[in-house]
């Protein structure tokens, strides 16, 4: 019962900033308590289809990637996971559950720096040929298309079967798309 209390609780606020749109102001940070990871997985299974997704042949688990949740208002507007690596890091996920907020943006923003802090460069990202949304969202902010891999989401679906068959725009889904930014 405590669990369906707090979604509902959450959801009353998040009707709330709704409401109050564009002016609430967003504030990014890692996951602090149980209840923010729990958040978060339940977004990924939610948004991701599991706890794992995989880019350029590679499986990631949810549990093993680093963090940062967008706020407006003391509540949960949007989150972004991101692995670090030698050569750099690739932002896994970026979800702003409501739009025109500036979540998005803000997270981009707070992983960017992050990645630049620890000393890393260069940040990378993979999505799917029928999300031209995230391809326009990722090419305002300074990324480049630096490769597409044909066929290469038909191969993932064989490590996640979840993975649909047509995305946004009714466009088949099959091709990744890498983006990348040198910061």
């Amino acid at each position: 019962m405590a669990i369906l209390g707090r979604k509902v609780e959450e959801r009353i606020k998040l009707n709330r900033v709704m409401k109050m749109g564009i002016s609430s102001k967003i504030e990014v940070a890692p996951p602090l308590t149980q209840d923010d990871q729990e958040w978060l997985r339940t977004l990924w299974l939610s948004e991701w289809g599991g706890e794992t997704m995989v880019s350029k042949g590679k499986t990631h688990y949810f549990q093993d990637l680093d963090a940062v949740i967008a706020w407006a208002d003391d509540v949960r507007v949007g989150a972004a996971t991101y692995n670090l690596e030698n050569d750099g890091c690739e932002l896994m996920s970026i979800n702003a559950i409501v739009e025109g907020l500036g979540a998005g943006s803000a997270l981009i923003s707070a992983v960017e720096q992050a990645v630049h802090k620890v000393g890393v460069g260069r940040i990378w990202l993979i999505t799917s040929n029928d999300n031209l949304d995230a391809l326009r969202f990722y090419q305002r902010r300074g990324y480049r298309i630096t490769a597409v891999y044909p066929d290469a989401i038909d191969e993932a679906r064989k490590l996640k079967p979840t993975i649909p068959q047509i995305g946004y725009y009714e466009i088949p889904i099959h091709d990744e798309v890498e983006l990348e930014k040198f910061l």
